[in-house]
């Protein structure tokens, strides 16, 4: 079942970040504060996937009013391949559609090979034609990546 995202949701898809492997999480934008913001300023565009009352993928998914954006998609690597994650990110899309926005993108590291193969196969476009910058305003929002 694919429902929209709640703050009541933070403690298990936390734990499920701190399960995938190669996943990156900030520490201050990914804290319980910090997805609380998120989801206020979103509050019907991310979602999380349940399977028998267990939550088992999520999406964050916000927009700046013109186009959309997918932070930290994933499914337990026990639910995999059995299209939850396709059926998460066509929910997404739909709240991003009510709300008329009409393009959406995403950040995949070069090395998620397995993030990447989902992408190219559901029919989404990697870009060749710009370059992706950042600028840090906040040192304290350290990523840490789990290489478990």
């Amino acid at each position: 079942m694919i429902e929209v995202m709640t703050i009541d949701d933070y403690e298990e898809i936390y734990a499920l970040w701190t399960k995938i492997r190669g996943f990156g999480l900030r520490s201050v934008d990914d804290s319980r504060e910090g997805i609380e913001r998120f989801l206020k300023r979103n509050p019907t565009t991310s979602v999380v996937a349940r399977k028998d009352g267990k939550l088992v993928g999520c999406i964050l998914c916000g927009h700046d009013g013109r186009r959309g954006c997918f932070y930290h998609v994933c499914v337990d690597e026990a639910y995999r391949r059995h299209g939850i994650g396709k059926d998460m990110v066509v929910k997404a899309m739909e709240a991003l559609k009510k709300e008329k926005i009409n393009k959406v993108s995403l950040i995949a590291f070069t090395q998620n090979d397995v993030g990447n193969a989902f992408w190219n196969t559901i029919g989404w476009t990697q870009r060749l034609d710009l370059n992706y910058y950042d600028f840090v305003l906040n040192s304290a929002n350290i990523t840490a990546f789990n290489e478990g």
